[in-house]
């Protein structure tokens, strides 16, 4: 069987998602089948095939000013030609889409669907019926986050976008999808949840997956990390990922607050881009006279990503947008790290609540603040969850798993193919 790709992001240091994608191309590749991935660039002199990975890669051009992004996402005329040639010169058995909507577009599915291909989407975000990360559906501080009113609104998002919305982008999106997908996959069932309430069909969820490491960090390894940072001796509640207020970073500011007076030696260790937390937070921890508490070590990689996790003591994600499964949860629960995940999205689907870790709701600082305490106070228990949390990624979260589940995908969407093209007229029937 032959898999194409649609993911708009291919670069596998910027993001769990995309390495998934690869290690998922590896384990098809393993199983016989063959994969490949289009993808797009705003270099116009990258345009053309290349390698990633072991997989080959096609990146069409596309650039444009994203305040159009509400038009441009449904169709993308930049975008067309090297669709339907790839399509054309590749000829997949089934077509798998990732992240389309800034560039290669809705109108690449049925590109995929006339090409006579099985068409798969997964879900990794609320794409489909939002126009950026979700927040206005738990009502925010005034309502505590308790609330839980996914159904977008032209109400709710005019004020949001102003001039970016666009009437009618969804019920288009929706219409597309129902006409052009044969299997609609979601990455957590919190997710499936939200698209549902949109009107959109969603058949199955297929929780992402990480390929567990041959070999960790080495304690020496870990020694040297902390020493590099000036974190030997300290206790590390560690954040990772884009910075942004969405992801709750304010939030966790609040918290070291609460906590810096029992633990004095406690360190909140930042992973992600340096300007951002320079810029966008380190005014609010002065204010809060924890800037000394905070250390940034930029966007890490490779062996000094995992070193980081390794050092860790407890993982975090209080995201208060709709985080929709929080790979990074995965990656720190490889090292066997306690995770405290928010309560908004799929967070609970990958963090068992009191048994790897716990689940609070980001607006609660008190409450939130006190589950991390918990942890730094009894390493016993820390450890413990921890290892129960690495369990439970052998056991549910592994890349084999994911693959097998879009292996019945791929079937599903192949007969459903199969069944249009002996439809008189249809197009690209084979």
């Amino acid at each position: 069987m032959r898999i194409l790709f649609l993911n708009e992001l291919s670069d596998p240091r910027i993001g769990s998602s995309i390495r998934q994608m690869y290690q998922h191309a590896e384990c098809l590749r393993a199983r016989g089948h063959e994969a490949a991935v289009l993808s797009v660039t705003q270099d116009p002199a990258r345009r053309g095939w290349t390698e990633i990975e072991g997989t080959p890669v096609f990146h069409a051009y596309s650039d444009y000013a994203l305040r159009y992004r509400a038009w441009v996402s449904l169709d993308n005329p930049r975008v067309r030609a090297d669709v339907r040639s790839v399509l054309a010169e590749w000829k997949p058995d089934v077509v798998h889409s990732h992240l389309i909507h800034t560039h290669l577009g809705y109108a690449s599915l049925t590109a995929a669907r006339e090409s006579g291909a099985g068409v798969v989407f997964t879900a990794h975000d609320v794409m489909t019926f939002c126009y950026q990360k979700l927040t206005c559906f738990h009502g925010g501080e005034a309502a505590g986050g308790l609330e839980r009113d996914y159904p977008a609104h032209w109400s709710k998002c005019i004020p949001c976008q102003r001039l970016r919305y666009r009437p009618g982008r969804n019920a288009r999106i929706r219409a597309v999808l129902e006409r052009d997908v044969d299997r609609f996959t979601v990455v957590s069932d919190e997710l499936g949840r939200a698209i549902s309430a949109n009107g959109i069909r969603v058949d199955r969820t297929v929780h992402n997956a990480i390929r567990e490491r041959d070999r960790l960090p080495t304690p020496a390894e870990v020694d040297a990390f902390r020493a590099k940072h000036g974190l030997s001796g300290k206790r590390i509640v560690a954040i990772g990922g884009r910075l942004h207020e969405q992801k709750g970073v304010a939030q966790l500011l609040r918290m070291l607050a609460v906590l810096a007076p029992e633990f004095p030696d406690l360190r909140l260790l930042v992973m992600g881009r340096e300007s951002i937390y320079r810029d966008g937070f380190e005014p609010m921890a002065r204010e809060l006279g924890v800037d000394g508490l905070v250390v940034p070590v930029g966007w890490l990689d490779g062996d000094e990503l995992q070193a980081a996790y390794a050092a860790t003591d407890v993982f975090v994600t209080p995201s208060i947008c709709f985080d929709t499964f929080g790979m990074v949860n995965l990656e720190a629960m490889e090292h066997a790290k306690p995770v405290v995940a928010t309560t908004f999205g799929g967070s609970r689907e990958v963090v068992e609540d009191g048994v790897s870790g716990a689940i609070e709701n980001p607006f609660d600082v008190p409450a939130y603040a006190e589950a991390i305490a918990r942890l730094l106070r009894d390493p016993g228990l820390s450890n413990h969850m921890g290892e129960a949390g690495r369990a439970r990624l052998e056991a549910h979260f592994t890349i084999e798993r994911l693959t097998d589940d879009f292996l019945e995908e791929y079937r599903l969407a192949r007969e459903a193919a199969g069944r249009r093209g002996l439809q008189p007229g249809a197009p690209g029937g084979r």
